[in-house]
């Protein structure tokens, strides 16, 4: 998948096909490095001799290592989402329960197998960028997505709703890869139910 940040987190936009898979290769060497050195040992020239390219073509797109973590972290988005749209294609409009599990299952596998996941996420992780709050994005990112399959107005009480639930789900989920590298399934199974109890008083 070769999703491309939004522009707003680049220096310049790729125009060209060449251009866009250049980004790329240094986002996923990005990625790649995060889960090998860390934040704090990131450098913008190792992303460069990772990804074989120019150290002036990660210049062209980020002034710094946090920007391309804020890009990451974009990417990251887009590609959740992404998951969570082709992971609800032919399932029965209205049904909660399988958006809700749509949107945690994906979560945690994108924890447990994207590079870099782990540390940057949607940039709750380390300090990136002033895109404003990650898990309010996150929330309205969802509701927009989810609003149609609900058969709901994405209005200020659905989108508050999902923002409480992100926020849970993200701090529950956080809490079970603490306790285990693979994410503590008990701790996973709580948070599920947690969901549950609380989308079944505001949404049935």
């Amino acid at each position: 998948m070769k999703t491309v940040p939004h522009p707003e987190t680049l220096r310049r936009a790729p125009v060209q096909r060449r251009s866009a898979e250049r980004l790329t290769r240094i986002l996923d060497a990005c990625a790649d490095l995060l889960d090998e050195v860390g934040y704090d040992d990131l450098s913008t020239r190792a992303v460069a001799q990772r990804a074989g390219v120019p150290i002036g073509s990660v210049y062209r797109f980020f002034g710094n290592k946090r920007q391309m973590a804020d890009a990451l972290a974009q990417r990251n988005l887009e590609r959740y989402i992404a998951r969570v749209t082709e992971r609800l294609k032919g399932a029965t409009d209205g049904d909660w329960r399988v958006a809700m599990d749509a949107v945690l299952d994906e979560y945690l596998a994108m924890k447990r197998t994207a590079p870099g996941f782990s540390l940057v996420d949607f940039g709750n992780q380390i300090p990136v960028g002033t895109r404003g709050e990650p898990n309010t994005r996150v929330a309205d990112r969802l509701t927009d997505l989810l609003s149609g399959y609900l058969g709901r107005e994405p209005d200020d009480d659905l989108r508050r709703n999902f923002l409480i639930a992100v926020e849970t789900a993200d701090t529950l989920v956080h809490l079970a890869f603490r306790v285990s590298q693979g994410g503590d399934d008990r701790i996973i199974e709580e948070a599920r139910q947690m969901l549950r109890a609380y989308l079944a008083r505001v949404l049935d």
